[in-house]
């Protein structure tokens, strides 16, 4: 009986921008599941490890639990086993069981078919005495199984881990990976990039899946009849699940007027892209929307449909959803579309700037549909796919490769990028590689040099990156079908978008008047990156030129010099680095020349509306930077500090605080809990004593 799949798979974009079918991209990601996947095996090892090998008159309640048990024996001790002979009786019904080596017996001689090429396969059997034989009784109206032979004696070598697991006894392809190669396979994927992606969603490394890859090809093969029963039943489920996905917009708009959503449908009048907003997410894009991400990162092979989704930051540095889009195919035109959408829903309000994936199609729709707004691909969206192309090709040199890409990626300017890029494709001989061409084809989109001075607004970091991945996941965890999927993206989307009682003390550092009325300005997020700049610009000096300008450099001249043109009548200050155009917070070049000018408050146009507080979708109350907090922060760091120091001397003392602080800890929680919410004196003071 055909069954259509009821899960929306969704597996991350493998399909290579080069344009290459043949070619795919591992991510960043991979690497920590690939760990994980390595612990839990031996996590499963060390558990084997403690196995008792069978012995006469071990007990088993059924005869497949002994089976089981001997062959993970088996497994752990290099060989496989088969079920020999059975023998039944009209009381007992099976009575006795013998399980033996895979390679126990000898293989039957066979007449050759005269006039015709047969192939003459080499028997694995060898006539191995490794045995386990069973035999029931019935004890009080229960059956049991007792061990009543067992031998653990081989003629032939037995097999490392490596190889056992390609005994045929145990490459096993379970059902779960069963749907999802013929859906992959549907799809177009080839058997090898079917193998792929399996070990990429699994974290495991090439050739350690429990099966192979002509157990893939012969497995699709025996199920095509079945494929082909299933594809129309497939395409009726796919149409149904879009309509009641198009159903589900339409009655959410009926019930909220702010939602909003658009479709198209093809030539045959099926719906072919969606695209949806909430409320929430236009009122905060009217806040923040000067810089947004277009992640389209995950399809689903389940409905061929690619996810979008448009991601932006808000004044505390967490990711804000915007919107998102369904669609079928990755073409210049549906990209046009999804930006046309994205335009519409926010009233016609373009952002500055736009991150997207290392996409040429992306590329070419952005300035066809945003020709105002500056592209960026985040080196976040590289360095993935530089490994997956390079570290294999290049082999022992590619640490000296990444690290000449890394400093091409932070050059100053233009000149020395192009100049630097030409001799290290030479010296490591790239000229004609497909992919270093792609690079360059796009490099004003993510070369340092070119795009320094779009605004970003911290967008383009480690931390933010792994906010969005773990907001993705998150939508992306459970499958399910396109309705159910509707409904989990409007829950993260509300939880996401919703207003947050931030408590992150910020503590003064630098004791500056400047850091004393940034603090009552800014969010803790946006103050402590302008903390950071402030008390790093003490260590740089300013040497004022004859036209009023700076040269501020490090006292150690780490990082070069810094050209920085103060304009006294209009308080207008600009740095070579370009780091307030890019993040909105002053850089440590500027602050250097501000302090040297005695100024004790920053000028209200370096306080970006974005950054401050009373733009925030996060309560906060003016309560949270009194003195009495710094002398209560202070002397709790103290007591800790102090208290983390002496438990440390003795394993005795460790244990004791480990045990009493939990307690006391948990103790002080609950009854913090079951005091009043409200006393009339609210206190909304901000809390990650990290500053």
């Amino acid at each position: 009986m055909t069954s259509v799949p009821s899960k929306n798979i969704w597996i991350r974009r493998q399909q290579c921008p080069c344009g290459d079918w043949k070619c795919y991209v591992t991510y960043e990601g991979d690497a920590e599941e690939t760990s994980i996947a390595s612990h839990l095996v031996k996590t499963e090892s060390l558990q084997s490890k403690v196995m008792v090998a069978p012995y006469v008159g071990m007990v088993f309640k059924t005869d497949e639990d002994a089976f089981e048990y001997y062959g993970n024996f088996a497994r752990k001790n290099g060989f496989s086993i088969r079920k020999e002979r059975s023998r039944l009786s009209p009381q007992l019904g099976i009575y006795k069981r013998d399980f033996v080596c895979y390679r126990s017996g000898f293989a039957p001689v066979r007449k050759k078919p005269s006039g015709e090429h047969h192939r003459d396969r080499k028997s694995v059997r060898c006539g191995c005495d490794a045995k386990m034989y069973l035999s029931k009784e019935v004890i009080d109206g229960v059956s049991q199984w007792f061990v009543v032979q067992f031998s653990n004696v081989h003629n032939h070598e037995l097999l490392e881990d490596d190889q056992v697991r390609l005994l045929p006894a145990y490459r096993k392809i379970h059902e779960a990976d069963q749907e999802k190669i013929l859906l992959l396979s549907k799809a177009g994927f080839p058997i090898h990039r079917i193998v792929k992606v399996l070990g990429l969603e699994k974290g495991i490394q090439g050739g350690q899946l429990p099966f192979l890859e002509r157990d893939v090809r012969n497995f699709v093969q025996n199920r095509k009849k079945v494929v082909q029963e299933n594809d129309a039943l497939l395409n009726e489920k796919r149409e149904n699940d879009t309509m009641e996905l198009l159903e589900a917009c339409k009655a959410t708009k009926e019930a909220n007027q702010d939602f909003v959503y658009d479709f198209t449908v093809d030539e045959n009048d099926k719906v072919e892209n969606i695209a949806w907003s909430y409320g929430d997410s236009v009122n905060s894009y009217a806040m923040f929307g000067d810089v947004i991400y277009f992640d389209t990162t995950y399809r689903s092979i389940t409905y061929n449909m690619l996810f979008g989704a448009w991601i932006g930051i808000d004044n505390n540095g967490r990711p804000i959803f915007f919107g998102c889009v369904l669609l079928q195919d990755e073409t210049l035109c549906s990209f046009a579309w999804a930006l046309q959408m994205l335009i519409r829903f926010m009233k016609g309000r373009c952002p500055q700037t736009i991150l997207t994936d290392l996409d040429p199609g992306l590329k070419d729709s952005i300035r066809s549909e945003l020709p105002s707004t500056k592209h960026v691909t985040s080196i976040w969206n590289i360095l993935p796919k530089v490994s997956s192309w390079f570290s294999l090709q290049l082999g022992s040199k590619y640490a000296e490769f990444k690290s000449e890409f890394d400093a091409l990626y932070r050059l100053e300017s233009t000149e020395d990028f192009e100049l630097r890029w030409n001799q290290m494709v030479s010296i490591f001989g790239l000229g004609s590689d497909k992919h270093i061409s792609l690079l360059y084809s796009l490099r004003t989109s993510w070369v340092l040099s070119y795009v320094r001075g779009y605004f970003l607004a911290r967008m383009a970091t480690t931390a933010y990156s792994k906010s969005v991945d773990a907001f993705l996941k998150g939508i992306f965890s459970a499958q399910l079908c396109l309705r159910r999927f509707f409904e989990q993206v409007g829950i993260a989307a509300n939880i996401q978008n919703q207003p947050h009682q931030e408590m992150q003390y910020m503590h003064m550092k630098t004791c500056l008047p400047i850091e004393e009325h940034s603090r009552q300005i800014l969010t803790p997020f946006s103050f402590n990156a302008l903390q950071h700049e402030l008390i790093v610009s003490m260590q740089y000096a300013a040497s004022e030129m004859a036209n009023g300008s700076y040269l501020v450099r490090h006292f150690r001249k780490i990082d070069g010099e810094s050209l920085v043109i103060w304009i006294p009548e209009d308080e207008h200050i600009h740095c070579s680095c370009k780091e307030f155009e890019s993040s909105g917070i002053l850089c440590r070049h500027a602050l250097r020349v501000f302090i040297d000018k005695n100024y004790f408050q920053l000028p209200e146009k370096y306080f970006l509306s974005r950054w401050r507080r009373e733009s925030s979708l996060i309560f906060y109350d003016d309560h949270s930077v009194h003195d009495n907090d710094d002398e209560w922060f202070q002397e709790f760091e103290s007591l800790t500090e102090t208290l983390f120091k002496e438990s440390s001397i003795t394993k005795g003392r460790s244990d004791y605080i480990r045990r009493e602080l939990t307690k006391e800890l948990t103790r002080l929680v609950n009854e913090v809990r079951d005091m009043p919410e409200s006393d009339g004196a609210p206190m909304d003071f901000t809390l990650s004593p990290t500053g």
